[in-house]
């Protein structure tokens, strides 16, 4: 296998119990960046394997973007003699990720107070729905459910309309950074304690901790945040505008910037109105605001304008489609796409590091029963 550099990881070793999104994340994120990850699967496999189409041989493409840099085997924990097996493999790791159901491992004398002491370095995260006690504790946690109870769907789409899921896994994706984030906290305080701990990532406190600003807005004035589309809540132009071709998404921030903005379309009168002059009187006014924006845009091409917006210090972009976005020049120099031997595509790893880079050395599925020898895990 050719060489890759040590990631900021090597060294480290990780069973991944996960299944679904959260924890695979997390593996696959500490995985990118070195550490020798082997994920353990059920006979029947991760969830999401079957979670399709499009398929590849089998194995639907969900479970492709989650799975990158990491071995498989399987076991099937039911069993003592595989739990065993479990074991073995802990005994030379330094981080245990899972997700099971609240009771799962303790039942099979794989809990946290057995695991400790047994192995007292051993960092444990379990990525869970609502934590363990507490009025919802124990419950399974779903990123859809999660976004209804935690107020995301409720401040998410028109103002006239019925409250929309955000399109895409928010929260379970940000619960998989949150354990990544910290696993890292709990091998470097390893580092002077000479001891592991526990490490959770709940669903429930992660969709909580997405809503910024609306939490922020409530806790000074006690109103409820309400729905307003694709504009920001406590500043104007921060929207999608039409123009004659396609929209696209103004980001105004600041009274400079919008200046700029009225200069450019040649309405720099707008900028000294005491209805948009500061960034408060453009929020109350937005109404008016975007009506005299659109009615000026009406003759402008989206695209070419978003261009020369940006080029002139206006934060603004075109409203693409995910191809588009996967294929801009951007994206490839970024390195944000990822091809492998076998066919495999998915997304890079966006953390950047100068001296220790993330690195792609084995595809999903890549097979493999034991950790690797310390010295090779990252050859």
């Amino acid at each position: 296998m050719t060489p890759f550099t040590p990631g900021a990881l090597a060294g480290i070793r990780v069973v991944d119990l996960s299944r679904i999104l959260g924890g695979p994340l997390c593996g696959q994120i500490l995985g990118d960046h070195g550490a020798d990850v082997l994920k353990i699967e059920p006979p029947q496999g991760d969830d999401t394997r079957t979670w399709g189409p499009p398929f590849r041989d089998g194995v639907a493409s969900y479970y492709f973007g989650l799975n990158r840099n990491k071995r498989i085997m399987t076991l099937d924990l039911t069993a003592d003699t595989d739990r065993e097996v479990l074991l073995t493999l802990l005994a030379d790791a330094d981080v245990l990720i899972e997700n099971f159901k609240t009771g799962t491992l303790e039942k099979w004398g794989l809990g946290f107070d057995v695991l400790s002491q047994r192995f007292p370095r051993l960092v444990h995260c379990r990525v869970s729905g609502f934590g363990a006690d507490g009025p919802l504790g124990g419950l399974p946690g779903y990123d859809a459910a999660i976004q209804a109870m935690a107020g995301i769907m409720s401040i998410n789409g028109e103002a006239d309309r019925e409250p929309l899921r955000v399109g895409l896994p928010v929260v379970d994706m940000v619960t998989g950074l949150n354990a990544a984030l910290g696993v890292l906290l709990a091998l470097q305080e390893r580092e002077r304690s000479g001891r592991g701990q526990f490490v959770e990532s709940a669903l429930y406190d992660s969709g909580l901790s997405l809503l910024h600003p609306h939490a922020a807005n409530w806790f000074m004035s006690g109103k409820t945040p309400a729905r307003t589309g694709n504009a920001h809540p406590n500043i104007y132009p921060y929207d999608t505008v039409a123009t004659a071709t396609d929209p696209i998404f103004l980001a105004v921030g600041n009274d400079r910037q919008f200046r700029i903005l009225c200069e450019y379309l040649g309405v720099a009168e707008l900028a000294d109105d005491e209805r948009f002059a500061t960034a408060g009187a453009r929020s109350v006014n937005r109404a008016q605001l975007k009506g005299t924006l659109e009615s000026k845009l009406a003759t402008w091409d989206g695209k070419a304008l978003a261009d020369e917006l940006s080029a002139a210090g206006v934060p603004c972009a075109p409203v693409l489609s995910v191809p588009d976005a996967l294929t801009h020049p951007h994206t490839a120099h970024r390195e944000m796409v990822v091809e492998m031997p076998g066919g495999y595509k998915g997304l890079g790893a966006p953390v950047k590091l100068s001296r220790t880079p993330a690195t792609y050395r084995y595809a999903p599925l890549t097979e493999g029963n034991q950790f690797l020898p310390r010295e090779a895990a990252n050859d």
